[in-house]
């Protein structure tokens, strides 16, 4: 008995001896081949398992089952950080679980896209990016989208903004080609997790709304309360009456004034003419804009205006949200705060807004014009 005892102590001894000298070998075989490059985004919560989808999308082969077993081993899953990868190789996957722990996506040039950018906004900065090749300019957005593989799709708000990092000599093209695969998984996934009654049809939807959100949340405790009051009024039927959608579609015809007049121009993208959404989005929405324009938060708002403090004021009903608009924006003598045209102001004087500004920046809420 003793004897089956030291036989079986032997052989468990061989068997964890073997299991782990092929362990050793596998986590120190070559996953990416020498001078190779790999690069892939790790969203944040993508340990274990899923960390193994993400790079198997990326073209490393890594069974799931081996990567969480890597990960347990080394007892750094919560230490993985999320970002967007540029690997070389040759790299094994003890050395890629290194980086990804280490957090080193510096590897190369880096580019970050900046949420509420338009396309306009996104095309510049990948311009004056260095070493990164100009392939974009003479190129149409069409003509861009369908060399992404979409035709006939407005490219506003289809690119996730993030930090991306590039190989230098590198096509400006394989950047958004990126930035557009994480953008849709984004979306895909914020649509999955969309609210049961939202009213939103399509993902497309979402991602118009959302980026409509993200031009208009000045504060982030506000985003989902903003999210709720534009979801309220398409529910209701309301026209959304946001500066950014109007401001979007005078282009450059904008000069820095909102006018009156300018809100009775009749471009599809003016939403105090237009009821319901405009025809695409008008900026890059982030992945917080897109969860919560999914998801918002649960009220009856309709209206908010600027506070003077970064926050927004939300009202239910436009008595209350004139009071608002009274209290936060008609101070000094009565007149409107820097910056604002506040509702029932005779805005054939310029409302002073900025560029790009946010509805709450220049004072009008959503409603603020009865």
């Amino acid at each position: 008995m003793r004897m089956l005892g030291r036989i079986f102590l032997l052989l468990l001894v061989l068997c964890l001896g073997v299991a782990g000298w092929q362990w050793w070998g596998y986590s120190h075989r070559q996953l990416v081949a020498p001078n190779a490059e790999v690069v892939f985004d790790v969203p944040r919560g993508h340990a274990g398992a899923r960390l193994a989808e993400v790079l198997q999308q990326a073209g490393v082969d890594v069974p799931s089952w081996k990567m969480a077993l890597a990960l347990r081993l080394r007892g750094d899953a919560a230490r993985i950080k999320a970002g967007n990868y540029l690997i070389t190789g040759p790299a094994t996957l003890q050395g890629l679980l290194d980086e990804l722990v280490s957090g080193q996506q510096e590897k190369g040039k880096l580019i970050t896209l900046v949420e509420g950018w338009n396309m306009r906004d996104l095309r510049a900065a990948l311009k004056k990016a260095p070493d990164l090749n100009d392939t974009l300019s003479g190129l149409s957005d069409a003509a861009l989208m369908e060399k992404l593989g979409m035709p006939g799709v407005s490219p506003e708000g289809r690119f996730a903004p993030d930090t991306y990092a590039y190989r230098p000599g590198s096509d400006d093209v394989e950047l958004l080609r990126r930035a557009l695969v994480l953008q849709q998984r984004r979306l895909d996934a914020a649509w999955e997790n969309r609210a049961t009654d939202s009213p939103l049809k399509t993902p497309a939807e979402l991602l118009t709304l959302a980026s409509v959100v993200e031009k208009e949340t000045g504060h982030a405790l506000d985003r989902e309360m903003v999210a709720s009051v534009f979801t309220n009024r398409l529910r209701k039927g309301m026209p959304l009456q946001s500066d950014p959608t109007t401001i979007y579609g005078l282009g450059e015809r904008f000069d820095g004034n909102l006018r009156k007049k300018d809100l009775r121009d009749p471009s599809p993208y003016n939403t105090y003419v237009h009821r319901g959404l405009p025809p695409s989005p008008i900026s890059l929405p982030g992945l917080h804009a897109l969860q919560a324009t999914a998801r918002p938060a649960q009220s009856d708002k309709l209206y908010f205006v600027a506070r003077g403090d970064g926050r927004s004021e939300f009202s239910a009903d436009l008595a209350s949200h004139n009071r608002a608009v009274d209290r936060f924006q008609r101070r000094a003598g009565g007149k409107p705060l820097k910056g604002t045209a506040a509702a029932g102001e005779n805005l054939e004087e310029p409302a002073k807004v900025a560029p790009g500004a946010r509805n709450h920046e220049s004072g009008q809420s959503p409603g603020a014009r009865p």
